[in-house]
């Protein structure tokens, strides 16, 4: 598959993927070298047999696979995998299946009844739908317009149609929402469709946009909407004065003001001001984006704003230095931590033309207003830095790790004024729900569905596996038993019985890079000792950390220990097995951060979660998996195979 062959999520004509063009349209293949079949007059014998394909169903936990699932199972490429499941369908031991907008699937033909197992049961006066053995296609398109509420087992999974997952789906027209909406639930349901239209056009019924004479104008679809809506939630301090009954005169600076009260009443506002485009700055990369990656460009210029939201590895800040291009005007970088502000110079010197002397960084510990300034979201929002940023006159401003910015900490610096806003974020979601918040100061999402990156080889769909471990009963049993809250969270996340269980998964996984994640320091000292690895914490001197990262990405070591430190804000190296031994109490970003550290296209990508049984740690390491889940990435539940008394 070329670049330009994977499309945004939506996309009318579907992902083509390496099987469709293997494949065509015909579900038989005429030409046996295509195919994967080798010549014996006229019996021709597939290059894999149906037990191998048999043992991939079987890895994969599901009647259904990818030709990408079979490749890695087999040992394959992609392609190899294709022509050879073709081989199987010629023999008539295996059906394919086209999905529209998704990877074509495979099944034993004896299997035909197992593989519409799947059962999608709508309930439209809740606005819920449940999914019994969803397949990665419905998980995939009910992700564009539906919340993940809840997962029951490996099994079960409830989807929320919210108000703002529609206002937020990621499409250009109504009917091509609906057309998702038709694929993915059993039959027409007239009242849940007329529901979603609405919700729709309410995002729609409301703009800002700027009057020739240069002041911001907001426009109402009708004159009731402006006077029983805008004029009635918006004080004088906003709304200056009426120009018409449905335009009224918008105070400088009242912007965003009015976008956040607007959308809190439920009418998101569509920003079409024409801002000052900034100073000049001429800027070309001197690499090739990918065909997703050129689709997300073009999006975002045409709108001026927008969230890039897509799996890590990805590329998002590739991307992003394809819009400073494209915007071509000077350019702030917002990101949460100093050492992210070296990255980003680093990456922006190996990557464009530009030269050191165009890019500044503002923060604690150096500050250069430049073209291109990086600066902390602390820094930027302080007062006494304030007015250094408000007098550039900036193209873009690039919200990096954009779920920051709804903290009340950082949220000013949404404010600044640009002619562009952009946020990166694979996981832009809060667990104090303000993550409307982000399309509402920033922009909408702009995204590509995950399985067709996963599908395409550019990510690595993790195989991910919740294992939940038997208590220590000598040391900790009785103590949790009648500790407080939080002890109780403390002692369950430190069992020492995850010892024995993570040397378990580095045994059964022998050659892989892994990186084993600890959040409290006692049982990152313990899993330290034990394993005799080291322990990359806060405490650690910069100098070591970097060193150990170093010796990591070199292959010189093959097991890292890390604490939360390595969340988010650290150049931390990539790997093909994560160990979740402790968590931030069912944080979903925290989980997708963390098993995104596997998903880069080579190797394999596994991921385990450690939650101690009969404790609160069961529902914390299924809710940190439920955003990686809404993304179609399969989830599986395993006893350990510790005796109890480990």
């Amino acid at each position: 598959m070329t670049d330009d062959e994977v499309p945004a999520a939506g996309d009318e004509n579907g992902p083509e993927t390496d099987e469709d063009a293997a494949a065509g349209d015909d579900p038989t293949v005429e030409d046996d070298a295509s195919s994967g079949l080798a010549s014996e007059g006229d019996a021709a014998e597939p290059t894999v047999a149906l037990d191998e394909f048999h043992d991939a169903l079987e890895d994969a936990g599901r009647p259904v696979v990818t030709a990408s699932e079979v490749g890695r199972t087999l040992d394959r490429d992609q392609s190899e995998a294709v022509g050879a499941l073709e081989g199987l369908v010629d023999r008539g031991d295996v059906r394919r299946v086209d999905v529209e907008t998704d990877p074509v699937v495979w099944y034993p033909t004896e299997w035909g009844e197992i593989a519409d197992r799947e059962r999608v049961v709508p309930f439209p006066k809740r606005r819920e739908i449940v999914v019994d053995q969803p397949s990665q296609f419905t998980r995939a398109q009910l992700s564009q317009f539906a919340h993940l509420a809840d997962v029951s087992g490996n099994e079960a999974y409830r989807y929320e149609i919210r108000k703002e997952d529609v206002w937020q789906a990621p499409y250009d027209s109504f009917d091509r929402l609906l057309k998702t909406v038709r694929q993915v639930l059993p039959e027409r349901l007239d009242g849940l469709e007329e529901w979603i239209e609405d919700q729709w056009d309410r995002a729609r019924q409301f703009r800002l946009f700027t009057h020739e004479d240069g002041y911001t104008v907001l426009e109402a679809r009708s004159a009731e909407l402006m006077g029983n809506v805008a004029r009635q939630k918006l004080d004088e301090s906003q709304l200056r004065a009426p120009i018409s009954d449905t335009e009224s005169w918008v105070a400088e600076g009242s912007e965003a003001a009015i976008k956040r009260t607007l959308y809190e009443a439920g009418y998101p506002v569509q920003d079409q001001r024409d801002l000052d485009e900034g100073d000049p700055l001429d800027v070309s990369l001197d690499l090739d984006l990918r065909g997703y990656q050129s689709d997300w460009v073009t999006r975002f210029v045409d709108s001026g704003s927008g969230v890039l939201v897509g799996p890590p590895g990805s590329g998002k800040t590739v991307a992003a230095m394809g819009i400073m291009a494209a915007i071509g005007g000077e350019t702030l970088i917002l990101v949460p931590t100093r050492e992210l502000a070296s990255q980003w110079r680093d990456t922006l010197l190996a990557h464009t033309d530009l030269d050191p002397e165009d890019i500044g960084e503002y923060h604690g510990g150096e500050k250069n207003v430049r073209p291109v300034t990086i600066a902390t979201y602390q820094t930027a929002g302080m007062d006494r830095h304030r007015q250094l940023f408000d007098e550039r006159r900036w193209g873009l401003i690039v919200y990096d790790e954009v779920h920051h910015v709804p903290a009340d900490v950082h949220r000013r610096s949404a404010d600044l004024q640009t002619s562009a806003r952009l946020g990166l974020s694979a996981t832009p979601i809060r667990e104090d729900d303000r993550e409307k918040e982000i399309y509402t100061l920033i922009g909408p999402p702009i995204g590509t569905d995950w399985d067709a990156l996963f599908d395409a080889g550019y990510v690595q769909e993790p195989e991910v596996e919740i294992r939940y471990v038997p208590w220590d009963q000598e040391t900790y049993q009785d103590e949790y038993a009648t500790a407080e809250r939080h002890e109780k969270r403390q002692l369950a996340a430190s069992n020492p019985a995850k010892v024995e269980e993570v040397r378990e998964i580095l045994a059964d996984h022998p050659g892989s890079k892994a990186l084993i994640f600890a959040d409290y320091i006692d049982q990152g000292d313990e899993l330290a000792e034990a394993l005799t690895v080291p322990f990359v914490s806060g405490e650690m001197p910069h100098a070591r950390r970097e060193r150990l990262f170093s010796q990591f990405r070199r292959n010189e070591r093959d097991v890292l220990l890390v604490s939360r430190v390595g969340d988010e804000g650290i150049d931390l190296p990539d790997a093909d097995l994560a160990i979740m031994a402790s968590g931030l109490g069912g944080s979903r970003r925290q989980g997708s951060q963390r098993a995104g550290r596997t998903m880069r296209p080579s190797g394999k990508a596994r991921v385990f979660v450690l939650a101690t049984r009969g404790t609160t740690e069961e529902e914390f390491a299924r809710r940190q998996l439920q955003h990686l889940q809404s993304k179609g990435v399969r989830v599986r539940e395993v006893d350990s195979e510790l005796d109890d008394g480990a």
